[in-house]
């Protein structure tokens, strides 16, 4: 089945809001580096469209009606948008789920060291990563530091132009006979991931003691104290992960692409913000839900697994039509979802594990994927051909490029998404998103076109009575 590129059906006036949107897009993929930036800048940008915090609203005590728009957030990490429809919740709501979590270093909590003149942190690596990608790039160090008195600290190293980097080092080349031998998953550890964090001794003459050894170590403490109040003892109660240096990049000589970290999800979470933000009157509640830890498998308080977007419907059902445990099951089940998670791009240079047929391309719209998991479908959820054709002719009625693929050949490999759990309710759920090359390394690259047709199908789904 032939599918068309997008770029051949633009006009002026869709290109200018194209690279609007996209130009939005790269703002947020820079200021959101890490799940607790992502959130913070979806609240203020939600706060700005006029939606509140639905803590003020409980404690306030008035209900909610058609046209209201609130926010949760939880532990700083995950955050979920509601507009409210006209019809009750129980009838279900039309849901925009995305992980805003990204493949990283995460720097350990007693990671600081020295070896023969080198002072380094210890970091352990979350998510799928090729671990021979983040050595010789440029590293900058976000996250928050909490003393024991509750005081934090916020931190980020590394972003502007006279801020220092950091680096993990890798073995010469003319050394590195025995090292190029090595399958390429160890041909860099994992307890080789350390951050090369300085290498200036502290003068004895000023507070080193004269039998203390470590000076390099000693110097860069004493620089963590002068420069954020931060004592050694603080890195057991912080958050700090080790993020690609800079800012995304228009792509290729026609500007066609972004290259950028973390895209894998936030292509899709930020679109689906633009998306919810653009909302009018709605029939049917709209939700777009961000969380944290899918990278990991959905785990922990703040992944999906977790009790958060449960919790947070019946309070607005509490609001709106009072609190029952059935009206909850049945807004839960009634519901459609798009699970808004990255697709593959097909690559050419790497044409053999990819069946083309099947295969998500660049500029050919919102990539759909009936089915996800990996080689017999393990670990999938597989969507109804009722739910499907819906999608199909709510998009087409909108003018929403897109398209239906899967990840890869059917034995090469494969990857799960949230939409297994969401489809643990009963409810309807496919995923969908934004095809991208190089996923899960330090930049990946994602089409313009896609970002834009994205916002395009996301806003339809939303507006699905």
């Amino acid at each position: 089945m032939k599918r068309e590129n997008c770029w051949d059906s633009y006009g002026e006036q869709e290109m200018a809001e194209l690279e609007e949107i996209c130009g939005r897009y790269r703002k947020c993929l820079d200021a959101g580096k890490t799940e607790r930036e992502c959130v913070s800048l979806v609240k203020e940008m939600a706060e700005q469209a006029g939606y509140r915090s639905l803590e003020a609203v409980i404690a306030e005590g008035t209900g909610l009606k058609a046209g209201d728009r609130v926010y949760a957030c939880h532990m700083k990490k995950c955050i979920a948008l509601f507009q409210i429809g006209e019809k009750p919740i129980s009838e279900g709501m039309n849901i925009l789920g995305a992980h805003i979590d990204s493949p990283r270093l995460d720097i350990k909590q007693n990671p600081l060291y020295e070896k023969e003149g080198f002072a380094y942190l210890d970091t352990h690596y979350y998510g799928g990563i090729k671990k021979y990608q983040w050595v010789t790039v440029p590293l900058a160090i976000h996250g928050t530091v909490v003393r024991k008195d509750g005081s934090c600290v916020q931190v980020v190293i590394g972003e502007k132009e006279e801020d220092p980097v950091f680096v993990v080092t890798d073995l010469l080349v003319h050394l590195s006979q025995k090292q190029m031998t090595k399958q390429a998953g160890t041909v860099i550890e994992g307890e080789n991931l350390d951050i090369l964090f300085g290498s200036r001794p502290l003068r004895k003459t000023e507070e080193l003691d004269e039998t203390e050894k470590e000076a390099v170590r000693a110097n860069v403490l004493a620089l963590l104290r002068d420069t954020y109040g931060i004592e050694e003892a603080d890195f057991q109660s912080a958050e700090l992960e080790v993020v690609p240096a800079g800012k995304s990049r228009e792509c290729g000589f026609d500007r066609s692409m972004i290259l950028g970290y973390g895209q894998d999800d936030r292509v899709c979470a930020f679109t689906s913000v633009f998306a919810m933000l653009d909302m009018g009157p709605l029939k049917r509640t709209a939700a777009c839900l961000l969380v944290d830890k899918e990278e990991i498998g959905s785990v922990g308080a703040t992944g999906m697994h977790s009790m958060f977007f449960e919790n947070t419907v019946m309070e607005l059902l509490a609001l709106t039509e009072g609190e029952s445990m059935l009206r909850l099951r049945r807004a839960l089940q009634r519901s459609r979802m798009l699970s808004s998670d990255v697709s593959a791009a097909y690559d050419p240079l790497y044409a053999d594990v990819f069946e083309k047929r099947s295969a998500a391309f660049f500029g050919k719209g919102l990539s759909f994927n009936k089915f996800t998991g990996s080689r017999g479908k393990s670990g999938s959820n597989d969507a109804n051909a009722e739910y499907l054709a819906g999608i199909r002719r709510v998009l087409d009625e909108a003018g929403a490029a897109y398209q239906f693929s899967e990840l890869g050949k059917v034995d090469a490999g494969g990857g799960g998404t949230i939409a297994y759990i969401m489809a643990n309710y009963g409810m309807e759920v496919i995923d969908s998103g934004v095809a991208v090359l190089n996923m899960h390394a330090p930049f990946e690259v994602s089409s313009k076109a896609d970002i834009y047709e994205a916002v395009k199908g996301y806003r339809a789904f939303l507006n699905w009575n």
